[in-house]
């Protein structure tokens, strides 16, 4: 137990800003969408010795509340989900026969792309071979050549000097290199290819629309050891946005243009940047019939197989019933979590996976929202206590809703064993997830002394420290190791332990993100945790200025975690790493317009069109 004493002080609860301003979005690198404009300011550096934070007054917030008598304290209801998503796939039908079918359909069109992938290796072919991997990648068929495109990427990049050479004019070349994190050197050679003797980037590019979007798209594999990638950024965010303002608003050029403004595929989902690019293949005049098809088809069996995934995980959850059994204080988010899962593995075989990760998040909710917006800091301590006894028999200490919040953890590291166990053996165990569990809770109580005394983080570095396990990258990236086998999954854990400088940078990023997307949403409910309020106190800035110093943070931070992707790539096998990969997009997905996960409106369109309404044949 930290030496931090525990001590209840309801009346320091504060708040700093009037709850009527609205929610802070994230920057999009571009200033053609209002929503995600990025205010361009030069990052104030940290001093060596970072002063002591002073204690913060509070002023008594007077917004409309809800009173519990239980925890004797105060709550505002969380917006629900935009639909009753769980009573619609109860009665969803899926059509088996079509599933079978379909099925059928892609193993016949797999030899005929295979055959395409491993083509003749001259220069002309290895341009088309490349162009053909994106495709793939894009049209979300990828996984089902993994080890072809190994093989072939490996036999092709040698290549790109030759096939560069043969480039004189604008090229279209670059669009093979948005989707690929671990050929940042060859994007570099790329790019300083089409520079002119001025320094600057050929205007010729902008003649390639295509071309330039996928240029942009590359332009955010950047690291903190070059410039040439933001100079590539900012030269294709400029005529980008120029042409979606000044272009045909209703070509499907203009709406490739604008998806990728607002969300680069770097970040994306995986799933619904597919749905988005299919879409937009099939406007192109020039587009494969046959890939059209075996686009449609795949992504038609995919939203099958999703939808039977979350008819059964619907059942499970409506048996939970927390609704009734605790205060409208959380925020129920089944269908949202199991979109998240997606972005670590939508392949049929991951069920499993997905299954895990849906899991998790929805604990890690209920925790979350138990903690930062109902429990009173007593009660806290004592969950924590009984987490680290992990003793369903020994809650005698717990009041009535938290004995439902600890149940919710034990019966769900309970179903996530008893799957394990039911497909790999007696092997299986949850002993590494459960270990982040109680590291997560540890932090979720070093938050409530900050929330709720008059205490504060030392440093803004302790703040971060603490802050990036509580906003849930540790444990987050511990339930994707669930489907892992144990190998794998052993050494998963032991590197997650050590807290390697991938994952910690992908965690900072996640707190400041969470932080000033969720500012006023904390200050109007008198919740002081927060990297914006920290800031603005330790280095005496204005609200304005610390919100433009902390995304310029968060840009450099993107970079951060490319570079140390690159690096722990070298030592971390490719399904490792898929976790932390999939995670860390989770965040940003999340965050780019705003607390999503909190405020959802937005994801009702991606669930309709991942989950609702199949793809069209």
């Amino acid at each position: 137990m930290d030496s931090i004493q525990l001590v209840m002080n309801m009346d320091t609860i504060a708040s700093f800003a009037p709850i009527h301003k609205p929610k802070h979005f994230l920057p999009s690198w571009t200033n053609f969408f209002p929503a995600c404009k990025l205010s361009r300011f030069p990052l104030i550096s940290f001093p060596g010795k970072p002063s002591k934070l002073v204690r913060l007054k509070a002023n008594t917030i007077t917004a409309p509340k809800c009173v519990d008598q239980e925890s004797n304290r105060t709550f505002h209801k969380v917006p629900p989900s935009q639909w009753d998503w769980g009573q619609h796939f109860l009665s969803v039908h899926v059509d088996v026969t079509e599933m079978d079918a379909l099925r059928i359909e892609i193993e016949e069109l797999k030899p005929i792309v295979r055959g395409m992938l491993m083509s003749s290796q001259s220069v002309d072919s290895t341009k088309k071979r490349v162009c053909l991997i994106y495709l793939l990648v894009s049209l979300g068929l990828m996984y089902l050549f993994e080890d072809e495109i190994e093989k072939s990427l490996q036999e092709n990049f040698e290549k790109i000097e030759d096939v560069l050479a043969g480039e004189n004019d604008c090229p279209r070349f670059p669009t093979s290199f948005g989707f690929s994190e671990h050929t940042v050197t060859k994007c570099l050679l790329v790019f300083t290819r089409f520079k002119g003797e001025d320094g600057k980037f050929k205007e010729c590019l902008v003649e390639d629309v295509k071309g330039m979007v996928s240029f942009y798209e590359a332009a955010h594999l950047g690291t903190t050891t070059e410039d040439i990638m933001d100079e590539a950024l900012s030269f294709t965010t400029s005529k980008l946005e120029s042409l979606a303002k000044y272009g045909d608003g209703f070509s499907h050029i203009t709406a490739r243009i604008k998806n990728a403004l607002c969300m680069p595929q770097h970040f994306n989902n995986e799933m619904v940047f597919t749905r988005e690019y299919i879409t937009f293949y099939e406007n192109e005049e020039d587009h494969n019939k046959m890939l059209l098809r075996f686009a449609k088809i795949n992504f038609r069996f995919l939203q099958q197989n999703w939808i039977q995934e979350l008819t059964t995980l619907g059942r499970w959850w409506k048996q939970q019933d927390y609704a009734s059994k605790l205060p409208p204080y959380f925020r129920d988010r089944l269908t949202e979590c199991y979109l998240y899962s997606l972005l670590t593995y939508f392949e049929p075989r991951f069920s499993r996976g997905r299954a895990a990760i849906l899991n998790i998040s929805t604990l890690v909710t209920l925790i979350d929202d138990t903690c930062d917006r109902y429990a009173p800091l007593s009660d806290i301590a004592d969950l924590v206590a009984c987490v680290e006894r992990w003793d369903p028999d020994n809650l005698d200490c717990l009041p009535d809703y938290m004995k439902i919040v600890f149940k919710a953890a034990w019966d769900i590291l309970e179903k996530c064993e008893s799957e394990g166990k039911s497909e790999e053996g007696s092997s299986f165990d949850v002993q590494g997830l459960l270990g982040e569990l109680k590291i997560y809770l540890r932090a979720n109580l070093r938050f409530a002394e900050w929330a709720q005394t008059d205490l504060v983080p030392t440093t803004l570095d302790e703040y971060f420290e603490i802050g990036g396990t509580e906003v849930t990258m540790h444990i987050s990236v511990g339930g994707t190791f669930l489907a892992l086998g144990k190998t794998d999954r052993d050494k998963a854990y032991e590197w997650l332990k050590s807290r390697p400088k991938y994952i910690q940078a992908q965690a900072k990023r996640g707190r400041l993100m969470n932080d000033i997307t969720g500012f006023y949403d904390d200050m109007s409910r008198g919740y002081k945790p927060n990297a914006v309020n920290y800031y603005m106190k330790q280095y005496n800035v204005t609200e304005d200025e610390a919100l433009a110093d902390l995304h310029m943070m968060v840009r450099e931070l993107d970079k951060t975690v490319n570079e140390e992707f690159l690096k722990t790539a070298k030592k971390m096998p490719r399904k490792i790493l898929r976790g932390p990969i999939g995670f860390g997009n989770t965040v940003v997905f999340s965050y780019r317009f705003g607390e999503e996960f909190t405020f959802p409106e937005r994801f009702k369109e991606h669930i309709t069109s991942l989950f609702v309404n199949l793809i069209p044949l």
